[in-house]
């Protein structure tokens, strides 16, 4: 009987280790499935969030929905500023306002206008017509003039705007014009059709002041070259009649002793 108990109690104790091995066993095996299962997914879902806003606000294939502004795109694209603008809308929080001249604005130019112009000053022109902050119709009522512009600030490139109740003028002093329509606008972006094209002083005007000096000096030349002791050619007319007169007193005189003298001899 004793041994028979001790039997069982070996038993016992050879069951008790194989299920110690067991459970020691199993808790390893767990946590190598775990880690490979809550790291794969987060890393794929962040590019694709912050490419959403990328590329929709593009100027010029708004302004090509909208039609009528083929030439003003073009300019755009040759002076690369199609690149800048798209860089600043997404990278500025201040926003942009931009005055687009339809074709019929640029129609209005002399002939070849923009054919004589440089490929400087082609890209100040669109710069003109970009300002760097955003304006609804409703903050052109309490903005400060002049307008800074891409292209600078200063008196060659002055942009006034005056905003009525039902209109909003601008002036740059070479052009005066009325905003005719709003093409687009968000948060961000604010563009306003113009039926004329904004001329900065510094490109158009940069010819005008010299005219002018050169004609004034002309006018006073006139006073210096009238020398007033010149002014005898019309000799007064000598009045000779009196001499006339005299001589033929004193030819008549003569003969009339002659005469006299014939007769006394």
């Amino acid at each position: 009987m004793r041994k028979q108990y001790s039997l069982s109690s070996f038993s016992f104790f050879i069951l008790f280790l194989h299920c110690t091995n067991t459970f020691a066993q199993s808790p390893a095996a767990a946590p190598a499935q775990a880690p490979a299962a809550v790291v794969a997914q987060p890393p794929a879902a962040t590019p694709t969030q912050a490419a959403a806003p990328h590329g929709i606000t593009n100027v010029t294939k708004i302004l090509e929905k909208a039609g009528h502004f083929t030439i003003f795109i073009r300019l755009l694209r040759s002076t690369q500023e199609e690149n800048h603008l798209f860089s600043a809308l997404n990278d500025s929080s201040s926003g942009l306002t931009i005055f687009a001249p339809t074709d019929s604005a640029f129609s209005e130019l002399k002939s070849g206008t923009l054919n004589t112009l440089s490929d400087g000053d082609k890209s100040e022109l669109v710069k003109f017509h970009v300002v760097p902050t955003f304006l609804s119709t409703s903050q052109f009522q309490t903005v400060s003039n002049p307008l800074g512009t891409w292209a600078g600030t200063g008196s060659r490139l002055p942009l006034n705007v005056t905003s009525y109740p039902n209109s909003v003028n601008i002036t740059t002093g070479l052009t005066n014009t009325s905003l005719s329509g709003t093409v687009y606008t968000d948060s961000q972006l604010a563009i306003y059709k113009i039926e004329k094209v904004l001329l900065p002083k510094d490109i158009f005007a940069s010819n005008a002041p010299a005219p002018a000096p050169v004609q004034a000096p002309v006018r006073e030349k006139p006073t210096k070259a009238v020398p007033a002791a010149n002014v005898e050619s019309p000799v007064a007319p000598v009045d000779i009649s009196s001499s006339v007169t005299f001589m033929q007193n004193s030819v008549i005189g003569s003969v009339v002793i002659v005469a006299a003298a014939m007769f006394a001899l």
